[in-house]
């Protein structure tokens, strides 16, 4: 109930927001000026209610989705000693955590990687490859469900989910604010919605969701540091900077799929532009975070 309260609130607050700023700036004085007849708080509702609902529904239905997208068998059962410690291992991290237990699972696939997600922090899903439990050790692999557990008990997909929240109100506003702004001032349109509006609101929603999901990323990639400095304080720092390490020196990991991407244990690769839209920092920067912690 706690993180619905928390979606609510921060959707009132973002409308909040943008109206006192649209006031203090005098835009929407300027607009009726110039003929645009546009009902902002209206528009300011509507855009939050799109914005926050997509991402809410998402995180709602995050382990339905990568059970069935992913294949991901959980183990209800473990049947080895190895799902047997897999569980136990995420049991007893989890309870370091202060967290309820996760619901873990393995999924088919010949990369090394690991993923967490789920709504709540006390109804999550930690998930690794089959890959991961064939090409790291042991101790590495702890490191790993620790790196999982942290994003889970640092609230991650909950806070991913409310600042993808926040961009997509931004970006459904503004997109409709500036595709009045033409539509009126500059192609004249007296009534109703013009062509020059759908189009104008179309472009300025994929560049503003561009821009916005750099932002999105900017953060993913911060709260990898700390989900790296929880994987130690769960397993060992030693431990965790050799995961890494492992991860680095294998052959670039094959990607989760985008809605679980940024809690993966391993990113892509990239420099320059593409840089600004990678889940997670470079595995090298990763080790020297933990390295510069450790000193």
């Amino acid at each position: 109930m706690m993180r619905i309260a928390l979606f609510v609130a921060t959707n009132l607050a973002i409308v909040v927001l943008i109206s006192i700023t649209f006031r203090l700036l005098g835009i929407e004085g300027v607009l009726q000026s110039n003929g645009v007849d546009l009902d902002l708080n209206a528009l300011l509702v509507m855009s939050a209610v799109i914005g926050f609902s997509g991402s809410f529904i998402s995180l709602l239905m995050s382990k339905w989705m990568a059970k069935r997208s992913m294949g991901v068998q959980i183990l209800d059962a473990p049947a080895t000693s190895t799902e047997r410690w897999l569980v136990e291992t995420v049991r007893r991290q989890s309870q370091q955590a202060g967290i309820g237990m996760p619901e873990v699972g393995i999924f088919n696939s010949a990369s090394p990687n690991a993923f967490a997600t789920g709504w709540n922090r006390n109804s999550a899903l930690v998930a690794v490859s089959t890959g991961l439990l064939q090409q790291m050790s042991q101790a590495e692999v702890e490191a790993v469900l620790g790196h999982e557990v942290s994003h889970v008990a640092n609230g991650d997909m909950i806070t991913l989910a409310l600042i993808q929240g926040v961009v997509n109100t931004f970006v459904v506003f503004l997109s409709r604010v500036i595709g009045h702004v033409v539509d009126r001032v500059v192609f004249k349109t007296e009534r109703g919605h013009g062509p020059a509006y759908y189009v104008t609101a179309i472009v300025a929603e994929l560049v503003l969701g561009v821009l916005a999901s750099i932002i999105v990323m900017w953060f993913s990639r911060r709260r990898e540091f700390r989900a790296d400095a929880g994987g130690a304080a769960l397993s060992s720092r030693r431990k965790m900077a050799d995961a890494l390490r492992r991860l680095q020196a294998m052959q670039e990991p094959q990607p989760l799929p985008d809605q679980f991407a940024a809690f993966g244990i391993a990113g892509g690769l990239g420099g320059g532009l593409k840089r600004l839209f990678m889940t997670h920092p470079p595995l090298s920067e990763r080790i020297a975070a933990l390295e510069a912690a450790t000193g």
